[in-house]
C-alpha cells in the first residue's frame, strides 16, 4: 500500500470513528499511530514520532493563552454580564421594527467580545432573550433562530478559541487573527440586524407579530445611571484585554491574564462570584483546557503523519495542475467545511481539514490569516446545520420551555445560516474586511 493510499484510508477511519462516537483526539491519535506504523513498519518508530509531536505540540508559551481565556469567559457568564448586555441593548435598539431580535444580535456582539466560546453565548442568551421575545409575541422558530445564528459571532470576534486553533495549527500570530476578525465581526452582526429588520417587516408568518416594546427611558438621570453601571464592567473589560493586545502593550497570553483577573475583580465587586463558584469555574477551566490540549496533541500527530503519507503535497500538485485558482479551490474548501459541519463539530473539523488545506493555499499564495477568517466562518456555519448543529443542541437544552421541538431550532437558524454565506461571499470577494486593519 502506498502512502498516498495510507493517506486516504487515514481519512475515511477517521471520519467513521469519529461519526460512530469516538472523541475527536482519541480517533485523530489512533488512526495517526497506526498510519505511521503501516508507513514505517515499526511500532516504535511510530511511538518516538508521535511522542515528539505530542511534546512540541503544547511546549509553547503561546498555549497558555487558552486557559486564560477560557476562565475568563466562564467568569463573566457566571457573572450574569449577558444579562447587562441585554438590557442596555435593548434599551436603546428594543423600539425598532425587530427590535428584540437586533437587541440579542448586538448583546451577542459585545458578550462575544469577552468570552470567545460560542456554546457560552447560546445557553446564555437562550435564558435571556427567547423568553422575552417569545413573550413580545415572536414565534419560538425566529427567536430560538436568533439567539443559534447570533451565538456564532463568539468564535467570530476576537478572542475566539477556534482562531488560537487555527493560529497553532497553522503557525499564525493569534494577535493578528483577532484584528482580523474585527471587520468581519462587524459584518455579520450588521447582515444579521439587517436580516431580522427585513423578516419582522416582510416575512411575519415565520418571525410572528411582536407587540410593541415598552418605552424605555434613555434621557432620564435614573437610567444612564443604571446604563452605566451594567456597561461600565463591559468596557473596562473589553478595554483590557483588546485595547492592550491591539496596542501592543500585552501579547496574548498576557491578555488573557489581564482579562481573567479583570472579570473575576469585576464579578466580586458586582457581588455575583462566590469563593465556591470560582471554584468550581477554576475545575471547570480545566476540564475544558485539557480537552483542548488533547485535541491540538492529535492535530499535531495527525499532521505528522499526513505529512509522511505524502497526501498534502499529492493534493497540492493536483490542484495546482487544475487550474482552478485562488477562488475555484475556496468555493471547494468551504463546500468541503460546510458539508463536514453537517456531520462533525467545529474543533473535528478544523483539525481534520487544516492540515490538508494550508500547503494548497500557501502554494496559491494565500494570505494564511484571511484563510484564517474564512476557515472560522465556514466552520462556524456547521454549528447552525442538521443533524450535528452544536448550537441548535446547546439552544434545545437551555430552554426552559420544553414543548418547542428541535426541529423548530434547526427551522429557525436556517435563515441566519444563508446570511452568514452571504457574509462569507462579500469577505472572499474583499479580503480587505479581514485585512484592513492589519
Amino acid at each position: 500500500m502506498t502512502g498516498f493510499e495510507i493517506g486516504l484510508w487515514s481519512l475515511g477511519a477517521i471520519l467513521v470513528l469519529i461519526y460512530t462516537g469516538m472523541h475527536v483526539a482519541i480517533a485523530l491519535a489512533l488512526v495517526s499511530f497506526f498510519g505511521i506504523w503501516v508507513l514505517r513498519d515499526n511500532p516504535e518508530q511510530a511511538a518516538r514520532i508521535l511522542s515528539l509531536a505530542a511534546r512540541e505540540s503544547i511546549s509553547s508559551y503561546l498555549f497558555g493563552v487558552v486557559p486564560l481565556f477560557v476562565l475568563m469567559g466562564l467568569v463573566v457568564s457566571r457573572a450574569n454580564i449577558g444579562r447587562d448586555t441585554f438590557d442596555v441593548a435593548n434599551r436603546f435598539l428594543g423600539r425598532l421594527r425587530g427590535g428584540l431580535g437586533i437587541s440579542t444580535v448586538g448583546a451577542n456582539a459585545i458578550f462575544a467580545s469577552i468570552t470567545g466560546i460560542s456554546i457560552a453565548s447560546a445557553a446564555v442568551f437562550t435564558k435571556i432573550a427567547v423568553p422575552e421575545m417569545m413573550r413580545a409575541g415572536h414565534t419560538a422558530r425566529f427567536s430560538t433562530g436568533v439567539v443559534v445564528g447570533s451565538s456564532i459571532l463568539g468564535m467570530l470576534l476576537p478572542p475566539s478559541l477556534l482562531m488560537i486553533l487555527y493560529g497553532i495549527l497553522a503557525e499564525q500570530s493569534v494577535g493578528a487573527l483577532f484584528i482580523a476578525g474585527i471587520g468581519p465581526g462587524i459584518l455579520v452582526t450588521v447582515i444579521f440586524c439587517v436580516g431580522i429588520w427585513l423578516m419582522v417587516k416582510y416575512w411575519s408568518d415565520f418571525t410572528g407579530v411582536a407587540a410593541p416594546q415598552a418605552s424605555y427611558d434613555t434621557a432620564g438621570l435614573a437610567a444612564w445611571a443604571d446604563t452605566f453601571a451594567k456597561l461600565a464592567p463591559i468596557v473596562v473589560l473589553v478595554g483590557l484585554v483588546l485595547g492592550g493586545l491591539y496596542g501592543g502593550i500585552f501579547t496574548p497570553t498576557e491578555a488573557g491574564a489581564i482579562g481573567a483577573l479583570g472579570a473575576i475583580v469585576i464579578a466580586f465587586l458586582k457581588r455575583r462570584l462566590s469563593g465556591r463558584v470560582l471554584w468550581q469555574v477554576t475545575i471547570e477551566t480545566g476540564h475544558i483546557t485539557a480537552a483542548i490540549c488533547f485535541l491540538i496533541i492529535a492535530a499535531t500527530m495527525y499532521s505528522r503523519m499526513l505529512a509522511l503519507t505524502g497526501l498534502p503535497a499529492f493534493l497540492t500538485q493536483w490542484i495546482v495542475a487544475f487550474d482552478v485558482g485562488v477562488y475555484g479551490f475556496l468555493v471547494f474548501y468551504i463546500a468541503v467545511l460546510v458539508l463536514l459541519g453537517t456531520i462533525l463539530d467545529s474543533s473535528s473539523t478544523m483539525l481534520i481539514t487544516v492540515p490538508l488545506a494550508l500547503p494548497i493555499a500557501t502554494s496559491l499564495g494565500i494570505d494564511l490569516i484571511w484563510f484564517g477568517i474564512i476557515t472560522v466562518l465556514a466552520v462556524e456555519i456547521g454549528l447552525l446545520t442538521p443533524p450535528m448543529g452544536l448550537s441548535v443542541f446547546v439552544v434545545k437544552g437551555s430552554l426552559d420551555d420544553q414543548t418547542i421541538p428541535l426541529k423548530d431550532v434547526f427551522i429557525g437558524s436556517a435563515p441566519f445560516a444563508v446570511l452568514m454565506l452571504v457574509a462569507l461571499f462579500f469577505i472572499v470577494m474583499f479580503p480587505g474586511i479581514a485585512l484592513g486593519l492589519l
